[in-house]
């Protein structure tokens, strides 16, 4: 994992869930809205990755 993302990748990652688990502290349902976004946005740009290697010939 440390070779695809890189040291700012993970500490990145890590301060996004840092950041939700605080919240999910204070309003769980909030915090569960906030993850489906997350996850959403990950899925979002995976897609959007795949179709421009695709593009390039890559996959």
């Amino acid at each position: 994992m440390r070779k695809t993302l890189g040291l700012e990748g993970i500490a990145g990652a890590l301060i996004v869930f840092l950041a939700i688990a605080v919240v999910t502290l204070q309003d769980p349902v909030i915090g569960g809205g906030m993850m489906l976004f997350v996850a959403g946005l990950a899925l979002i740009a995976k897609g959007i990755a795949d179709s421009t290697m695709r593009a390039f010939g890559m996959k």
